[in-house]
């Protein structure tokens, strides 16, 4: 949806304050979808391709698409991420719709990695024990519920671009948010980073193909927060690098801001 650059939520029609809610509305429940997907996609469940669902080609051609594909994702998230980019992207598209776009590019991202995705099933390990296996899952499903709970701690509404559509529609300004640190970011400066770690290798049962996916992530998260923290510091200034030092990056308690 091209929406002139001179419209400003604040003072579109009703109409306008209406296409911007829907748009946003629907990027929230395409992500919701999406984000479901992901969880079978790594978890192997339900879903009618997972990682490790297809047909087994080459390990060097399978290895170099699937991390591509994860690359591609990467530069999408981050590069749409910077305020650069934002910037650019308000010369043409309404306030109100910009987080929603981001978060529309990063699910059809995603569902291009789940089309393209090249299985590679040799095992790396498989737990055998039942018990372990189990603890295993719960380490899986852990993080993410810590994934969700911390999009609930900032504000869920707001990260996934709704909130900017309600206050376009209801004419309401954009107040400026205050350096705060809710609960888990007490203890770790990205509690969903953690999660998705955590979600990506807690698996009983990880293949070639899986480790290429977790390995390709954890990679993308390190360098994904180093660009991130460098805005955050743009942002809160002496408050943000005062937090580097008290809380750890991606491990609780790890207090040296330059390591995880």
């Amino acid at each position: 949806m091209n929406m002139s650059s001179n419209v400003k939520p604040q003072t579109a029609t009703l109409a306008g304050r209406l296409a911007y809610l829907f748009y946003s509305l629907s990027c929230y429940f395409i992500f919701l979808l999406t984000i479901l997907y992901l969880i079978g996609f790594v978890g192997g469940l339900v879903v009618p391709k997972n990682i490790n669902s297809g047909d087994y080609r080459n390990l060097p051609l399978s290895i170099l698409i699937d991390i591509a594909l994860i690359t591609l994702f990467g530069l999408q998230h981050s590069v749409m991420a910077r305020q650069g980019f934002k910037a650019r992207l308000a010369q043409w598209l309404p306030p109100a719709m910009e987080r929603a776009t981001y978060v529309l590019s990063s699910s059809l991202m995603l569902l291009l990695l789940f089309y393209l995705w090249q299985p590679i099933p040799m095992s790396i390990w498989s737990i055998r024990s039942s018990f372990a296996a189990t603890l295993v899952s719960g380490l899986f499903w852990a993080g993410w519920l810590l994934i969700s709970f911390a999009t609930f701690l900032i504000s869920h509404s707001e990260l996934f671009g709704v909130s900017q559509a309600i206050r376009a529609f209801r004419r309401t300004e954009v107040q400026t948010s205050p350096f705060i640190t809710p609960s888990l970011y007490k203890m770790v400066r990205h509690p969903m980073y953690l999660g998705f770690l955590i979600a990506f290798w807690a698996t009983p049962n990880m293949t070639v193909g899986h480790l290429v996916f977790a390995l390709t992530c954890t990679i993308y998260i390190l360098i994904g927060t180093h660009f991130e923290e460098r805005d955050l510091v743009r942002t809160f200034g002496n408050n943000y690098l005062d937090y580097q030092q008290r809380v750890g990056k991606l491990l609780p308690f790890w207090k040296n801001s330059d390591d995880v």
